[in-house]
């Protein structure tokens, strides 16, 4: 079921294609325009798009953010970050009639179909590691003394994340089976049009992690009685990556990433510090250099871990019903998402029986696919224990 979630609310190959395609037609917009036509150095995709671990934004199950970096040159190197902001806000404005909207560090351009493409503008510092740069830093409308050049290198990081989270067949193995097998249901009807030379997601089991947590900080933060920013996306795949192994089983990433995460801001905030993390790869770039903004905003989201930590713990060790795994799941990842992910299960679960495909392990568990561990019902339908599988597969323990 947790995979089956991480798979539901991740960017689907189509869109995937999609969003390619999207930031090729802005790049050569931008460079076609008289202010960006000599000025465009690089375009490259940033964050959870350079890493496979886009996922839809907030609580909603149909809104993507997709964040690519403008390399600028030329005249842009004299420039106060507020212009360079506001001449990239004024080149994309009218393009393709699509709303566009300028951030402290980016600006967006919304496409009908929800999906957010968040261009970054930067200036590479001379003599250093590749595409180590300063990013733009203006809130607007007017100048500000908290105008600033802000230190980055998004493509160390996702150089270092890559390290230290290889692929691993048996998740690539089951994200193609989730794509592009005809026998299953599948949410993207359009995933046969994606081009060829468009690579699906080949994850390993620390990104499916991450966008679990992703996830579930997105319902928790969609709250409208929480106020400020949420916890960084860059913050969370750093300690996914940190904690990473090879052979975890998903639950067990999920809570390690969280211990990792709950164990710092514990020792921060006993010393009464804000939680510091920075860029492995470049010390100066701090990926928390805006969020928390108080002990309490941090002490809260570990809080928020906590509870996932305690919900996957009681999972899998049998402490809740089977008829109460629903309303859990919901609560931590939402419920359109986990409804669908429900339905899937149960129409897989129908297909292996119909098509005499099952296989049992010694406890019970249903295998429909090498991929895909599917329950058997319970004869009392009272614990999950009869669903422990009695070896490592894909979906590791239940849930």
């Amino acid at each position: 079921m947790f995979a089956e979630i991480a798979f539901s609310v991740q960017l689907p190959p189509s869109l995937h294609a999609e969003a390619v395609s999207r930031y090729e037609a802005v790049r050569k917009h931008l460079e076609n325009t008289v202010a960006f036509q000599d000025g465009v150095e690089h375009f490259y995709p940033q964050g959870s798009m350079a890493i496979d671990a886009t996922i839809s934004t907030r609580g909603t199950d149909d809104e993507y953010d997709i964040d690519i970096i403008a390399q600028l040159g030329g005249r842009f190197r004299d420039m106060e970050p507020l212009d360079v902001l506001e001449e990239l806000e004024e080149a994309l404005y009218g393009y393709r009639g699509l709303k566009v909207s300028r951030q402290t560090r980016c600006v967006t351009l919304h496409y009908a179909d929800n999906m957010h493409l968040d261009i970054s503008p930067v200036i590479r510092q001379s003599y250093t590691p590749e595409r180590q740069s300063w990013i733009m830093h203006a809130s607007g409308p007017d100048y500000s003394a908290d105008d600033c050049r802000v230190p980055t290198n998004a493509f160390a990081f996702v150089e270092w994340y890559k390290r230290k989270t290889p692929n691993e067949t048996i998740v690539r193995d089951a994200f193609r089976s989730r794509w592009l097998d005809e026998t299953r249901f599948r949410a993207d009807a359009e995933v046969d049009d994606v081009p060829d030379q468009t690579h699906f997601g080949v994850k390993s089991m620390a990104t499916l992690a991450l966008q679990l947590i992703k996830r579930y900080r997105n319902i928790r933060y969609s709250d409208p009685r929480r106020n400020g920013r949420m916890p960084p996306s860059v913050m969370l795949a750093y300690y996914a990556a940190k904690t990473s192994r090879p052979g975890q089983k998903l639950t067990e990433a999920v809570v390690t990433v969280c211990g990792a995460i709950i164990a710092d801001i514990r020792l921060a905030s006993s010393s009464g510090r804000l939680l510091h993390v920075e860029n492995p790869e470049y010390r100066d770039d701090v990926f928390t250099d805006r969020w928390p903004a108080s002990l309490t905003q941090q002490n809260l989201f570990a809080m928020d871990l906590e509870e996932l930590v305690e919900a996957i713990q009681s999972l899998r060790n049998n402490r809740v019903k089977l008829t109460e795994l629903p309303d859990i799941l919901k609560e931590l990842f939402g419920d359109r998402v986990v409804t669908a992910a429900i339905h899937r299960v149960a129409v897989e679960h129908g297909n292996a029986i119909k098509g005499a495909t099952q296989s049992y392990t010694n406890r019970g568990g249903l295998l429909s696919t090498p991929a895909l561990l599917i329950p058997a019902a319970p004869a009392a339908a009272n614990s999950i224990s009869s669903v422990r599988p009695s070896s490592h597969t894909f979906y590791g323990d239940a849930p």
